[in-house]
């Protein structure tokens, strides 16, 4: 193993270096600790908390792959479902090993009166997130024998409970908040076009989902699907490493999702169009504004990309699909409105040197919320969306942290910057 020399002061260190497929290199500082030394890394821009084979990213190069498949292609020749078989296992699956899998997902997609019952006990008004983070937790409870972490039979089985109720239990929050009807699934559909339905479909009549919108949905969970390690992966895996369950550790991702800074920012983008509408600004008067007041521009500038975000290219040929096609969804002339915008935003964005220089280039957030909105979802499902996208990810990340023989507990260190030792004083005598 290749290793690095640390000075400091007149001290030196030995430090290992773990050698990548794709690119940083890592240095391995654990045993800094037992010389009385920590790394502060806030935000852990540069910390690296494990070795992962499931997602590469080149935020420099606007390369994303899972399992060292492109997005791009996985987009253009796969489904969901085969990319949540891959991100599970590490390898596409046969024809036979695909069918098996589908089959195990939808044959468990039904769930239960006692469980419809607890999700009609929340407010119609409560945020679908903190619905959606409730329900998944509850699994555990009403799934009682797929908890055993150290069972892979069970771990198994939670795995493929979570993959298929999610997606029933974010269609039943989301006509509950229309008032409407619950509808059941049907297993002899597919795992997109049947949620579609479970979301939009009037009851006792026939309902034909979309295929404009079952692909580009299909599409969206593709490109959601993991992003190596983000705040509620990194959540996810750091409540596994305490051998939390499967649900759990998933409930902990969802809530950490919901944060405005990372899952709420589609519906940060959707709001930010409508006040350039508004406005009655120009969009580049609206962006100089932005500059002069030194306000952030929703949807532009991401953590790890410094170029094109290649998941906002994949959205983007999506929406420009659905606006070429406006009857096949909820499309009017605001929505049109919001994707002129939106393109002239983009446009000014790419050829601005403010934005430019400081490498603020769409992100996947940028178009999402627009074709979100023209399935026929409100923002305030937005989020959802992206969560049920995401559940493939975080399974395989927690599955494979509990197999990594180098996982300990997750238990960050500090610098300690308060007061030192002092005495007590008795409140009688304090001034």
């Amino acid at each position: 193993m290749a290793q690095a020399t640390l000075e400091i002061d007149s001290e030196k260190y030995t430090l290992p270096v773990a050698e990548p497929t794709s690119g940083a290199k890592g240095l391995i500082v654990s045993s800094l600790r037992n010389d009385q030394w920590v790394t502060l890394d806030p935000g852990f821009l540069t910390t690296a908390q494990c070795e992962s084979k499931i997602t590469f990213i080149d935020g420099a190069n606007s390369i994303l792959r899972y399992r060292g498949y492109p997005i791009e292609q996985l987009c253009e020749r796969s489904n969901f479902l085969e990319v949540a078989y891959l991100l599970r296992t590490g390898e596409l699956p046969t024809k036979e090993q695909y069918d098996e899998f589908r089959s195990s997902i939808l044959r468990r997609t039904i769930i239960g009166e006692e469980f419809r019952t607890f999700i009609g006990t929340f407010p119609r008004t409560a945020h679908p997130m903190s619905v959606l983070a409730s329900a998944v937790n509850a699994l555990a409870a009403y799934y009682p024998d797929t908890t055993d972490i150290n069972d892979p039979d069970q771990l198994d089985e939670a795995s493929a409970i979570i993959m298929a109720k999610t997606r029933t239990i974010i269609s039943l929050i989301h006509r509950r908040r229309r008032d409407e009807p619950l509808l059941y699934a049907d297993i002899s559909q597919g795992y997109v076009d049947d949620f579609l339905r479970m979301c939009f479909a009037t009851p006792y009549q026939k309902f034909e989902s979309d295929p404009l919108l079952v692909d580009a949905l299909d599409k969206l969970l593709i490109i959601h699907a993991d992003h190596e390690q983000n705040c509620s992966t990194s959540v996810v895996r750091i409540a596994g490493s305490a051998h939390a369950n499967l649900y759990s550790a998933v409930a902990a991702g969802i809530n950490a999702l919901s944060g405005p800074l990372h899952g709420g920012a589609n519906e940060a983008v959707l709001r930010q169009l409508a006040e350039i509408r508004e406005s009655g600004k120009s969009v580049k008067q609206f962006v100089d504004d932005a500059k002069a007041e030194h306000r952030r521009i929703s949807g532009l500038g991401h953590r790890v990309y410094k170029s094109y975000d290649p998941r906002a290219a994949i959205a983007k040929g999506y929406l420009k699909k659905i606006m070429a096609h406006p009857d096949s969804a909820h499309v009017d002339d605001s929505d049109r409105q919001l994707f002129d915008i939106a393109l002239e935003l983009e446009n000014i964005a790419l050829n601005d040197e403010y934005f430019v220089s400081r490498h603020l280039y769409p992100n996947v957030d940028f178009y999402t919320g627009l074709i979100y909105r023209a399935i026929g979802f409100d923002p305030s499902m937005f989020t959802t969306l992206f969560a049920l996208g995401r559940i493939p990810g975080w399974i395989a990340q927690y599955r494979e942290m509990l197999a990594d023989p180098m996982t300990k507990i997750g238990r960050p260190r500090q610098v300690y910057t308060g007061a030192p030792k002092r005495d007590y004083v008795p409140m009688s005598e304090r001034a």
